[in-house]
């Protein structure tokens, strides 16, 4: 019985010390984290609809569907040429419904960020709906919220890291909030306070069920947001993460696909062979809601047309990219993960695939979206209602304590202890005796 009875105490000693601990990581982490993971938080919240955003704010550049094909990309590099002979297409990007965004930039600047124009034109008649002039270092509001999201706005060698690891400490509390929540007894009590907000109870109250209530309930998702946002940061969890669900294969190295330079001039003008490409990819994606395609900088020899195609709208995962020898229209074939057609991938290439659609949201469609934006607006929450809980505890307490000294040094209050009266001095009497 005694070696029962002492195996017993033990255990909830060890009990209590994990408890105690977890607890401590909790609270601390939670602290120092906490302006990290709100930032992210409420950008990751206004990025999940950037689309539906933009197509309202700016109804001018909605285009409705027509059956008959868009533009080619010679017509788009003419457009780009006219309008600005100094500049060049670097890039064009459609989704369906909307125009088509191209961005020109001077043929030294190809293939970097920084100042350049933005035209939209329309998909199917090459008019220009709208065109934006920006200068170095100029960002749109999208632009804006992405660069807070992703490095807060800092220097991005600076912000970066802080951002990729403070989501690592995000799951981490993700963690150890489960753990503080889950109650020691399950009745209708620990049940009501888990998975219930009490509306009409003190402000207190109704703040930590918000901490604990919400947490929970958005808790799964919050951990599928912040494991795949550190896929983009974090190398070796990256590469760690494509090992395990792989059963042990590498990640490979993404690499550009090179055009042969024995050929250059032999068979193809650069523009004719981006409409060639871009042809070929049209019969394969008859389908296509959208696309992305680079133009090849006309300075390397070796760079190669790349176009993507997205069969569906709104979603990224399930993209088929096509590479060409901008000399000989030869396709390419890349051994990457991101090469490979979402169909050929096995388990972990159609995961990694799917990584940007499980971040956002869209891979459960628009109401994925609103999923992704509620739980992320509850994890905004989270550091608020979580210092509210810890202030009011700390210094609450303290106050409390401080007044109940006070009043046993008066001799008032429970268990004053020792009273101490003190001589009251003659004019104080006189001032409070009657006037007659």
């Amino acid at each position: 019985m005694m070696t029962d009875r002492n195996s017993t105490q033990k255990k909830k000693q060890k009990d209590s010390l994990f408890k105690r601990v977890n607890n401590w990581l909790h609270l601390w982490m939670g602290l120092i984290s906490g302006i990290i993971v709100f930032v992210v938080c409420i950008t990751g919240c206004i990025w999940a609809f950037q689309e539906e955003i933009t197509a309202l704010v700016e109804p001018e550049l909605n285009v409705e569907w027509q059956d008959k094909p868009v533009i080619t990309p010679s017509a788009i590099a003419t457009v780009a040429s006219e309008r600005f002979p100094d500049k060049v297409a670097a890039s064009a990007y459609y989704l369906q419904g909307r125009a088509v965004q191209v961005t020109l930039r001077s043929p030294e600047e190809v293939g970097r960020r920084g100042a350049g124009v933005t035209l939209n034109l329309n998909p199917y008649t090459g008019e220009v709906m709208k065109e934006q002039i920006r200068k170095k270092g100029e960002v749109d509001f999208f632009r804006f919220i992405l660069n807070g999201h992703r490095f807060l706005w800092m220097p991005p060698a600076i912000g970066r890291p802080i951002v990729n690891y403070g989501t690592l400490v995000f799951v981490v509390l993700l963690i150890t909030g489960l753990i503080w929540w889950y109650p020691k007894k399950w009745n209708k009590s620990t049940r009501d306070k888990s998975f219930k907000i009490k509306w009409k109870a003190s402000f207190k109250r109704v703040n930590l069920d918000l901490h604990n209530v919400l947490g929970f309930y958005s808790l799964l998702f919050l951990a599928a947001i912040a494991l795949t946002g550190m896929v983009y940061g974090i190398e070796w969890y990256s590469k760690g993460l494509y090992w395990v669900t792989s059963g042990g294969e590498k990640l490979g190295e993404y690499g550009r696909l090179q055009s042969d330079t024995t050929q250059v001039g032999k068979f193809y003008k650069p523009l004719e062979a981006m409409d060639a490409a871009w042809s070929k990819v049209v019969a394969k994606s008859p389908e296509s809601k959208g696309f992305y395609y680079v133009f090849p900088d006309q300075k390397k020899a070796k760079a190669a047309i790349e176009i993507s195609v997205y069969p569906s709208k709104g979603q990224f995962y399930n993209r088929e990219a096509y590479a060409f020898d901008q000399h000989t229209l030869k396709e390419l074939k890349g051994t990457d993960v991101y090469s490979v057609s979402y169909a050929d991938a096995g388990f972990a290439g159609k995961l990694r695939k799917m990584n940007y659609d499980i971040h956002v949201g869209s891979i459960l469609g628009f109401p994925g979206k609103v999923l992704a934006f509620l739980a992320s607006l509850i994890g905004a929450s989270l550091p608020i209602t979580g210092f509210l809980v810890w202030y009011g505890r700390k210094f609450k307490k303290k106050k409390k304590s401080d007044s109940k000294s006070a009043l046993q040094s008066a001799g008032e209050g429970p268990n004053p202890g020792r009273k101490v009266f003190k001589k009251v001095p003659e004019p104080v009497l006189a001032a409070s005796a009657p006037l007659k």
